[in-house]
């Protein structure tokens, strides 16, 4: 009989494993997937983001390290010339791509910051960029949830996420999916650094 903590990590491989095979973003539906498929009913036993993250970390230094490391440097240098672009509006890049816990669907998930979203509409347009508008629901801690408008466009076939919080969002970050503490961002130096390294 398995123990709760070696059900939980068995649980947490195979939600990662779906999340890089399959592409799923979501780890509440990576975690149902996971626990339907090894046959577990106890929602004790399902593991917490974070574990799940660590198994996809894992996972990739394993089985993909050469690929992966080209990806995310790929990513990132594509994520550096949008923020670039973007640089009015302070941009910080988050997400996957930030974490280095991406899959084949992730998106380059930017964090801009104006009190007027359609001057970044103004930017896309000047750029020549074809875009659609976009939202994500975001958690604060003490605050609830809020909707955060933004524009999603592609740009050398990745998909981008150009999230636009008011001017005040650069000294507040959401709650993070993965562990619930506010959500890393970096800046254009940080992204060069990590790039450097």
């Amino acid at each position: 009989m398995a123990t709760s903590e070696t059900l939980r990590d068995r649980l947490a491989q195979e939600a990662a494993r779906l999340m890089i095979e399959h592409g799923i973003r979501d780890y509440g539906l990576a975690k149902r997937k996971a626990a339907r498929r090894l046959g577990v009913r106890a929602a004790w036993a399902l593991p917490g983001n974070a574990e799940i993250d660590a198994r996809i970390t894992e996972w990739q230094q394993l089985f993909e390290p050469e690929t992966h490391g080209h990806r995310l440097r790929e990513l990132r240098s594509l994520a550096l010339q949008v923020m670039d672009a973007f640089s009015e509006f302070n941009p910080r890049l988050a997400g996957p791509v930030l974490s280095g816990a991406i899959n084949v669907n992730s998106p380059i998930e930017l964090h801009l910051f104006s009190d007027a979203p359609e001057d970044v509409a103004l930017s896309l347009d000047a750029w020549g960029k074809t875009y659609r508008d976009c939202q994500r629901r975001y958690r604060y801690n003490g605050r609830g949830v809020e909707f955060i408008p933004g524009f999603r466009f592609n740009m050398e076939g990745q998909r981008i996420d150009a999230l636009v919080f008011p001017d005040k969002g650069l000294r507040q970050a959401p709650m993070s999916p993965v562990d619930g503490r506010p959500m890393p961002r970096a800046n254009q130096a940080r992204v060069r650094n990590l790039l450097e390294e």
